[in-house]
């Protein structure tokens, strides 16, 4: 999860609480906390007595389809808390990474059954994806898998197929 200042108030410690229960539309189980794509959250005055949530997102990839669905459940959830006027800034740069994923949200992908990015990747470049690379089947746990397809169920997955139980699984790339 995301750290908080010391100079977050309490209104900002709402909005992040309410962020834990917006969910990837993609993979349902990971929080947009857990995804890392929440860069910024502060509060402005609007109106009278009033305050206007500015949260800052960054796609997993420019063009991510999800994005879209994201936003709107941003939006939503903050409607139903009570919040009127909302701004949300999509930001490109830097561009995301798979590092800034939380440790929960590979350990919740892996019970989904979507293979998480590798932790360190010495380098993260389309020769990455070679069937040379170990990825772990995350129903067995074995390294004995192989690569399928460079995309999977989604753009920002790739498709492996475990040579020991023989399951497809779904990697998640780094990026």
């Amino acid at each position: 999860m995301t750290v908080l200042s010391n100079h977050t108030t309490e209104t900002e410690k709402k909005i992040w609480l309410l962020l834990e229960t917006v969910t990837d539309p993609e993979v349902p189980v990971l929080s947009v906390l857990d995804l890392g794509i929440i860069r910024n959250v502060s509060v402005e005055p609007s109106g009278e007595n009033n305050v206007k949530p500015v949260i800052t997102i960054t796609p997993t990839y420019s063009g991510c389809p999800a994005m879209d669905v994201i936003s709107i459940n941003i939006r939503m959830v903050l409607l139903q808390a009570g919040f009127k006027d909302i701004e949300i800034k999509q930001v490109l740069s830097p561009a995301w990474t798979t590092e800034w994923m939380s440790t929960e949200g590979k350990n919740k992908l892996k019970a989904y059954g979507i293979a998480p990015p590798q932790y360190k990747q010495a380098v993260c470049t389309p020769d990455a994806f070679q069937e040379e690379e170990a990825i772990q089947c995350p129903q067995c746990n074995s390294w004995h898998t192989t690569l399928i397809s460079q995309f999977g169920s989604t753009a920002c997955k790739a498709l492996y197929r475990c040579e020991d139980c023989k399951e497809p699984f779904d990697y998640f790339k780094c990026h």
